[in-house]
């Protein structure tokens, strides 16, 4: 994954020529004549505020200048972003759960390896699904090609766009709705798939498609034992009405 033109999305060689500490000259792009990545010189906090409006410069300058194979340590950074993000996920169940009153304040130990198994259920099977449908989204119906090196690329895209889940950390000061959640879920689905165009070129409407159809899977698998429990629930309710209606009828 080499430097591209936040602009175009073009090739680009180099970003800027260094002649001396502090004195830089941005390279222009050879396909659209613009400068290559403006953002070298611009504060962190203009990156982030045009990240939160899903500007598609933006993206390019973080996914393809800034987190490149070639100028950082990429495993490292991936390992780290994965565990960040499987917390992010785990807080975040365990915040669904609390406002259903589930968890309880019982510490037995039968309560503990209930909570446990749920968690585990949501966060590392749930998101096991989602990257299998995503990547099989990618790679069958838009015929991306999908080697080691695309598939830790798109790894790594998935939980750097995932940057709006950061926003949980403040339901640990402030007493928010569980409804956030499900908002700063759909503000990921929408960075997702920014990112996905970013790194593919697939049109806006194929990238939602695919975001859309891994959250999808991710949301009925987590929610198995519940529709499991509603269709019992809902069979009993029927064997009751019928048994209901047959003692009447006698």
């Amino acid at each position: 994954m080499g430097y591209r033109c936040i602009q175009c999305g073009f090739p680009v060689r180099t970003l800027y020529v260094q002649y001396s500490p502090g004195n830089i000259r941005l390279m222009k792009c050879e396909s659209c004549k613009a400068v290559a990545d403006e953002y070298i010189e611009c504060e962190i906090m203009i990156l982030v505020i045009d990240l939160i409006l899903h500007k598609l410069k933006a993206y390019r300058h973080l996914l393809h200048n800034v987190i490149n194979q070639e100028t950082i340590k990429f495993q490292g950074l991936l390992w780290k972003s994965a565990v960040i993000f499987l917390l992010f996920e785990a807080y975040r169940f365990l915040i669904l759960e609390g406002s259903k009153g589930k968890l309880g304040s019982s510490t037995s130990f039968s309560s503990l390896l209930s909570i446990c198994w749920k968690v585990l259920m949501d966060v590392i099977f749930g998101n096991f699904m989602f990257l299998l449908t995503f990547f099989f989204m990618v790679k069958t119906f838009f015929h991306v090609p999908i080697t080691l090196s695309r598939c830790n690329d798109l790894l790594l895209m998935l939980m750097i766009s995932s940057y709006f889940k950061i926003f949980l950390v403040a339901m640990m000061v402030w007493e928010f709705p569980s409804s956030v959640i499900f908002i700063i879920e759909l503000f990921c689905l929408s960075s997702n798939a920014v990112a996905l165009k970013v790194m593919t070129e697939l049109t806006m409407s194929q990238c939602v498609w695919t975001c859309v159809s891994a959250y999808a899977i991710k949301f009925c698998v987590t929610r198995i034992p519940e529709l499991i429990l509603l269709g019992q629930l809902m069979h009993d309710w029927s064997q009751m009405q019928c048994s209901f209606i047959k003692a009447s009828m006698t």
